[in-house]
């Protein structure tokens, strides 16, 4: 028999550290990282990326919580204190990044920037938080897929022995979704990494992009799961989600049970209209010269705050005032070669506005 690994880290006294716990401040602390240096790029202060996070990692927790007691309404109704506690589960990815994208969206108009930019930025650092988080599940043993045979794990995915043994839990191997689900991320953080970088991307493309991928990548990986939050909805959209669903039996692989006995995972529905969404958008956005900023482009302060959102570097630029040559002209006598020559001093030590580092 396989001892499963130890999910909680530590204990000091009484308080008990998960490895969960740790594994998710690791993958927040990643996408912070990511954030601020690209950010550097377009001259921003990092206190800002650090604020953002500090504003939309408790925002996606409970926007994450309030997701997933939504759909089960029916286990809470009678029992409201059970909503409160996390710690005995219960909470959904995509509640958790509409809380955030809540959170940011006003945390980022309040200090007067485009939101679409800085959700660029953030992109990459939500992917990879994504990638790393999944393996708190593993600690856990949870999230996984269907049953499977050890020889599967062994054989045909080769995977290393402290991973097969983690997924044998009461007696049957199950599908290690968290992994599939982890690798998807780190591609499509490879490719959110080329793309940034391409000339015809847009202001908002970058974003849209990783809902897309991620969107893909879930919707086929859900599938495998036997925890969906499901519903019973009409048999011709059971249909087109089972057909979409189809390469997956074609490479062998066979679908979880419906956990709560429905026809249609929430989870599938919801990430054929994201993505769906995120293409009309990207169009209508593009005809409508709503993105004709490109990603490449400067950021510069929108409305709101703006004096407070320049980074040092901007208030560098509008801190030397050009007064020297005007004052001498207003005189009546222009300036002496040796006064015109220590202007240009002066003037050179400035960089050029709006350029990127």
């Amino acid at each position: 028999m396989f001892l499963a690994i130890n999910p909680i880290a530590f204990a000091i006294g009484p308080l008990q550290v998960h490895w969960y716990g740790i594994i998710l401040g690791t993958a927040a602390l990643v996408g912070l990282m990511l954030a601020i240096r690209e950010g550097k790029r377009f001259g921003m202060n990092p206190d800002f990326f650090m604020d953002l996070v500090l504003l939309g990692v408790p925002s996606a927790i409970v926007g994450a919580r309030i997701y997933y007691v939504a759909f089960k309404w029916e286990d809470y109704k009678d029992n409201l204190s059970e909503i409160i506690k996390v710690w005995h589960g219960g909470i959904a990815i995509y509640g958790a990044l509409i809380g955030a994208i809540i959170a940011a969206l006003i945390y980022v108009r309040r200090k007067g920037y485009s939101f679409w930019r800085i959700a660029d930025i953030c992109a990459p650092g939500l992917i990879v938080g994504q990638a790393i988080g999944r393996w708190g599940n593993f600690m856990n043993q949870e999230a996984h897929g269907g049953p499977v045979s050890e020889s599967f794990l062994r054989s045909s995915l080769h995977l290393p022995d402290f991973i097969v043994n983690q997924m044998y839990i009461d007696g049957q191997y199950y599908h290690p979704t968290f992994l599939y689900e982890s690798l998807w991320n780190v591609v499509g953080l490879l490719l959110l990494f080329w793309l940034r970088r391409r000339p015809f991307l847009r202001a908002g493309e970058l974003f849209m992009s990783y809902f897309i991928w991620y969107s893909i990548g879930r919707f086929f990986v859900e599938g495998l799961r036997t925890d969906s939050l499901d519903f019973t909805g009409p048999q011709w959209l059971a249909s087109l989600m089972n057909g979409l669903w189809s390469p997956m039996r074609w490479m062998g692989f066979e679908s979880g049970f419906m956990t709560y006995g429905g026809n249609v995972r929430i989870s599938q529905l919801l990430a054929v209209l994201i993505v769906i969404a995120a293409f009309i958008l990207m169009a209508v956005r593009r005809k409508t010269g709503a993105a004709s900023v490109k990603y490449a482009d400067a950021i510069e302060p929108v409305g709101g705050s703006a004096g407070e959102s320049r980074s040092g570097r901007e208030e560098a630029v509008q801190a030397e005032p050009a007064a020297p040559a005007a004052e001498k002209t207003a005189e009546g006598s222009p300036p002496s070669e040796q006064e015109q020559e220590g202007d240009k001093d002066k003037s050179g030590k400035i960089g050029e506005p709006g350029s990127l580092q």
